[in-house]
Order: structure tokens, then C-alpha cells, then sequence
């Protein structure tokens, strides 16, 4: 038999549970979730092996209209996934109103590769309402394989890995098969910060921080990382930081024991707070951020 293999893109807007479906189908953590809008940032591949067969899954923002450059910069990942996916899993849920961006749902209707409509999140709703969203699905492209399921509940996850596989076009693999992601280290450590920074703050800090690895020193019994979060103003520096550094030392705890148990490995995390006002519309430091080709 031949082998198959090829890109299948993740899109849908934000918090319709993208992360935690690539998630529960690599089965690893590579995407961080969160109840907050715009946490993913980058586009992210996970990258799962049959005997037969290699799905390079990709994360991506979830769709929104951009207020500055970074979140334009978040929407041509987007675009870049639907230009060069073998496969589009467009995920929405039971949640969201289903024409909420709706020129992305055209832009689908139009490419030629296999679409696949996830409705995701059915434990939160009843079977009339699922029932009618798989119908208004079918209607709206009617090309595509719509699928509900449940990646919080990881329910009908192998329908999906059974679509996409059936879909994949005959290729060689595009990785190596031991492989699962093609992100570095130094991206998850980033990552993981952030999460934490999504998790304990409140407002707009989440959305004006972003967390540079100025050192990533791999020893036999420990890594020793030390970190920035990028603030937008002197005032959100003294919030990240908290009364005597607690609100900081809380962050970097939280991230140390996650990065432990994701790296298998002892950790000394050292995190800094700087301010930079332009980070979210300057070019160079997107570029230095991954942002920017």
C-alpha cells in the first residue's frame, strides 16, 4: 500500500476549541489552552505517525478582524493554512453563532481541497441543536464531511482521524516519523509562560505581554532558562510583577513545574519583566518574536 501524507490545517474562530482538539489528536500538549480569545498566536504542528501514513496537523489563530500588526500578522497564518493545507479541519461549535466570519466559510467553499467541519463542544448542548447545526453544515458546503465531537470529552476524535487519514494524498513522509512537532524548545518554554500569563492576569494584560527566551541552557540534570515578559507600559510592568514580586512568582512557579513535566527534566526558570511600548506594531520585534518572515 501506499504511503499518504500531508498537511491538515486547523481554523475556526477564536475559542471554538481548535488547540484542544490538535491537541487531543497528537496526543500531546503542543497548542496551551485557555477561555480567553487570541491564545494562539503562532501556527503550531503536531505531527502524527501510522504505519502507512504521516497528518501534519497545524494550529492556527483563531479568525478575527486585526486592530495592529501583530494581529495581522496572526491572520496570514491563517490564510497561509488555507493556501497550503492537503486537508481543512474547520472547527466551530455549539456555541458560536455558525456565520460569525463568514468570508472565511467562502473562501472554503471554493478551494479543492477536502474540507471537514468539526462541531465541536456537543457535551454542552442537546441533540436538536446538533442536529440542526450538522444540517445548516451540509447545506452551507455541501462538499465537505461535517462531524461532531467532543475534544474536551476526546468523544468521536477517531471519526476525524479516520476522515483525515481516508483524505491524505499519496506522499512520503514529510518529516521523520519519530518527530512530532516543529517547534523548538525554546518555543514551548515561551509558551508555557504565556499561559501562565493568560491564566493569572486579568484584562488587557494577557494581550499587551509577550514573553521573549533569552537563554535556553541544556545540562545533563537540568535546563536553565531564563525569560523576559515583554509589558506594553511602566503600570503593567508593576501588575505582572505584584506586591513584592508575588503575582511573578507565582507565574514563574506555575511555569517552572509545567516545564518539568513537559521537558521530563529539572528546571531553573528565571523570568525578568521589561517594557516595550511598540512590540505588538513593530516589525523588528515581531521578527525577533516569530511573528515576521
Amino acid at each position: 500500500m501506499a504511503h499518504r501524507s500531508g498537511f491538515v490545517n486547523i481554523i475556526g474562530n477564536p475559542n471554538v476549541g481548535k488547540s484542544t482538539l490538535m491537541n487531543a489528536l497528537v496526543g500531546e500538549k503542543l497548542s496551551i489552552v485557555t477561555a480567553k480569545a487570541q491564545t494562539t498566536r503562532h501556527r503550531i504542528m503536531g505531527i502524527v505517525n501510522g504505519d502507512d501514513w504521516q497528518i501534519v496537523y497545524s494550529d492556527t489563530p483563531g479568525i478575527l478582524k486585526p486592530n495592529y500588526r501583530l494581529q495581522q500578522n496572526m491572520m496570514n497564518f491563517v490564510d497561509g493554512a488555507i493556501g497550503d493545507a492537503d486537508i481543512i479541519l474547520y472547527v466551530t461549535d455549539t456555541v458560536e453563532t455558525p456565520d460569525k466570519n463568514s468570508e472565511y466559510v467562502e473562501k472554503l467553499s471554493r478551494i479543492e481541497c477536502p474540507v471537514i467541519v468539526v462541531i465541536n463542544k456537543i457535551d454542552l448542548s442537546d441533540q436538536p441543536r446538533v442536529v440542526g447545526l450538522i444540517d445548516y453544515w451540509q447545506e452551507k458546503l455541501p462538499a465537505a464531511t461535517v462531524i461532531p465531537a467532543s475534544a474536551q470529552e476526546r468523544f468521536n476524535l477517531e471519526s476525524i482521524l479516520n476522515a483525515v487519514v481516508e483524505r491524505l494524498p499519496e506522499c512520503p513522509p514529510w518529516f521523520d516519523k519519530d518527530a512530532f512537532t516543529d517547534k523548538n524548545l525554546r518555543f514551548f518554554a515561551s509558551e508555557i509562560i504565556r499561559e501562565k500569563i493568560l491564566l493569572n492576569y486579568k484584562d488587557e494584560i494577557p494581550y499587551s505581554c509577550e514573553v521573549g527566551i533569552e537563554s535556553f541552557k541544556e545540562g545533563a540534570e537540568r535546563y536553565d532558562i531564563s525569560a523576559v515578559i515583554y509589558v506594553m507600559r511602566e503600570s503593567q510592568k508593576g501588575i505582572v510583577i505584584g506586591r513584592q514580586g508575588a503575582a511573578l512568582k507565582k507565574v514563574g512557579t506555575q511555569a517552572r513545574l509545567d516545564m518539568e513535566d513537559f521537558f521530563q527534566k529539572k528546571v531553573f526558570l528565571q523570568i525578568y519583566v521589561k517594557v516595550d511600548p511598540d512590540w505588538r506594531e513593530s516589525k523588528r520585534e515581531l521578527r525577533k518574536f516569530g511573528y515576521e518572515e
